[in-house]
């Protein structure tokens, strides 16, 4: 049996601060951030099985993303909770949430990451998730590192 790696691309918006940073990304701005989700596993060879010659069937691992992912974060303003950000009153906005970290690439694609391995059948291993928020800034999460 063959060992392949299949990816699926998500696109969201989503609004952040960065506490205490030095720079511009302290105030509230937005991005539209990319990203990819890679599964590694067999290839099912069942005659008849309706999901013979897949890894995982993408529509499985988008609903999976969807679900956990982008349903909650596209058009959400993320803050650290445990910033003075979280006294603010948002009550007017929907999607305002209070993450227990800072809400970095760094940190939100380790959040993610786990998030999806969480909900992943058993037979199917995260590989990578790499996450975009500008066309050339990306952080990278991946199995053999965790």
């Amino acid at each position: 049996m063959s060992t392949i790696r299949i990816t699926k691309e998500f696109k969201f918006e989503m609004a952040h601060a960065l506490y205490g940073y030095d720079g511009l990304c302290a105030n509230i701005h937005g991005h539209s951030y990319r990203m990819w989700v890679t599964i590694i596993g067999k290839v099912c060879h069942k005659g008849g099985y309706a999901k013979d010659g897949m890894v995982i069937d993408f529509s499985e691992l988008k609903k999976i993303v969807n679900t956990h992912i982008i349903d909650k974060f596209d058009h959400s303003l993320v803050l650290n909770g445990k910033s003075p950000h979280s006294n603010i009153d948002l009550s007017l906005f929907q999607k305002v949430y209070h993450l227990p970290y800072q809400p970095t690439s760094e940190n939100l694609v380790a959040d993610f990451a786990s998030k999806i391995q969480r909900n992943l059948h058993e037979n199917h291993q995260l590989y990578k998730v790499v996450l975009s928020e500008t066309q050339s800034s990306y952080a990278e999460w991946h199995c053999k590192d965790n």
